[in-house]
């Protein structure tokens, strides 16, 4: 087999970058590692500026031919590629998950699903994309004349996507789909921890029929082609989710040429759980924070509970936590799998440790297993200006703190400088209306978690992000909003010439 080809569980993935339709090697190259076991899946391309470049250049030729593709053909395309999404379902599944360690079920299920979905829906909301004309406002300078004014989606360049480790395909889709579908073209940059499944969605793509250089994927550090994808004078978009210091280098790049972000980062979210709540309800939505081995940014890892029932809840937590099971992401039986790499574990038990050693009391875990894997943790007797509580660790890790009323719950909920998500568990409709308004977040889920309807709008707020993508509001980040204002006057009355006369041209 080729030195460029690589084998995941009976599944051939190209580890070049794809540039201009073409596969592209590399002089360098890095070996990623399956967090499952520590095995080497492959040497990756190790892009350098000239790839970057190179990708940004194709994006750049393929442009003007793609804003100018009809939509209806674009949608086409778009549910194309759907279609080799869902063709090659278990593939994917099967090479994410050795890549980044979740669990196959989920990939099974919902994961890859919902990937094939992120692409059927941005081709479909295309085509419904309008804003209906409207007059001038009578009491302009414009007044009584009659203008129209016209809304248009205008395709903006080249974007450059840059997506996480913790759900590779998922959220490169997310990005992927919308910006395409806006008629602009893509380089997308994954995560070096977890490349493989961005390599099989540019060979889907291709077999759908995409032209070349609408796609393009280039792998490699961020460190080493992050800023010629960021600061290039010919990118007009980019979008990035990831760290907050991360998003600080890239808006300073980006800052030269005035290229517009969206940012979707940290998350510290709570979980209020009032003494009305269904218990046994909050906690299922507590122990769901553990999911993906708590490698998820809207996860809600602050559990702020009412105090006359905080020791109920407590038990029933623990008793449920128990009854999970920890393992090898590919047995269906599992319920959390390793965390993505040792220096992640690395710093998850730094955070651990030292909230311990400030006096915080490990309820359940609070400790490494073999491998990859962190026992599932929930501290205690923390304070609101720890480190622990403040700052996100990004794995199995869960503070809990208690509140004797509404007012103390919302002002510990909003004492962060995150703003992504929040939870709320209580059995008074009136109460989450109440306290949902005051939240600081971008979604609030009340009695429920994780549901995300792509409609909706999607983003963070304080340091959470900038921006919001999904719905209208991807198309209005991806596209270049235009208003054309039209007089009643002025056009010549079809049929006729200039002067008034027929037209005999």
């Amino acid at each position: 087999m080729s030195r460029h080809l690589t084998t995941v569980a009976g599944v051939t993935v190209d580890t070049r970058h794809f540039i201009g339709g073409e596969r592209v090697a590399s002089v360098d190259t890095f070996t990623d590692v399956s967090p499952i076991d520590g095995s080497a899946l492959g040497e990756i391309a190790r892009g350098t500026a000239t790839e970057a470049a190179a990708a940004v250049a194709a994006a750049k030729a393929a442009f003007p031919a793609w804003a100018a593709t009809p939509r209806a053909e674009r949608a086409r395309l778009l549910h194309a590629v759907a279609d080799g999404v869902e063709k090659r379902l278990e593939d994917l599944a099967m090479v994410e998950t050795c890549d980044n360690g979740a669990l196959l079920r989920s990939h099974r299920r919902g994961v890859m699903p919902r990937v094939a979905h992120n692409f059927r829906f941005f081709a479909d909301w295309l085509l419904t994309l309008e804003h209906e004309d409207f007059t001038t406002y009578t009491g302009g300078s414009a007044a009584g004349r009659g203008h129209t004014n016209h809304v248009s989606w205008d395709p903006a360049g080249p974007c450059v996507l840059i997506t996480p480790w913790n759900a590779p395909l998922m959220l490169a889709t997310w990005k992927v789909a919308p910006a395409l579908a806006a008629g602009n073209t893509v380089v997308l940059k994954p995560a070096e921890w977890s490349p493989l499944t961005a390599s099989l969605l540019a060979d889907i793509a291709a077999e759908a029929g995409l032209p070349a250089g609408v796609l393009n994927v280039v792998q490699g550090y961020g460190s080493e082609i992050g800023d010629v994808l960021t600061s290039h004078p010919d990118v007009r978009r980019i979008s990035f989710t990831g760290s907050v210091p991360t998003a600080q280098r890239i808006a300073a790049s980006a800052a030269a040429h005035l290229i517009p972000l969206s940012l979707e980062l940290g998350g510290k979210s709570p979980l209020l759980v009032f003494a009305d709540a269904d218990l046994d309800l909050a906690v299922d939505l507590a122990v769901e924070q553990y999911d993906n081995a708590g490698q998820v940014c809207l996860a809600a890892t602050r559990l702020l509970v009412e105090e006359s029932v905080a020791e109920e809840f407590t038990r029933r937590f623990v008793a449920k936590a128990a009854r999970l099971k920890q393992g090898d992401p590919r047995d269906e039986a599992t319920d959390i799998g390793p965390n993505i790499h040792p220096r992640q574990l690395e710093k998850i038990d730094g955070f651990v440790q030292r909230a311990l050693a400030a006096g915080a009391r490990a309820v359940i875990g609070g400790h490494r297993r073999d491998g990859q894997y962190y026992a599932p943790t929930l501290l205690t007797d923390v304070a609101q200006d720890s480190e622990i509580v403040q700052e996100e660790v990004f794995g199995p890790v869960l503070t809990l703190q208690t509140f004797t009323g509404e007012e103390e719950a919302v002002r510990l909920a909003n004492d962060t400088r995150f703003g992504l998500a929040a939870t709320l568990a209580t059995g008074d409709a009136e109460r989450a209306a109440r306290v949902s308004a005051r939240l600081v977040a971008g979604t609030v889920w009340v009695n429920c978690f994780f549901v995300r309807d792509l409609q909706a709008p999607f983003g963070g707020s304080r340091q959470s992000g900038i921006g919001r993508e999904g719905g209208t509001w991807s198309f209005d980040f991806y596209c270049d909003l235009k208003n054309t204002v039209t007089a009643p006057k002025g056009f010549a009355p079809k049929g006729c010439d200039a002067k008034g006369g027929k037209d005999h041209g």
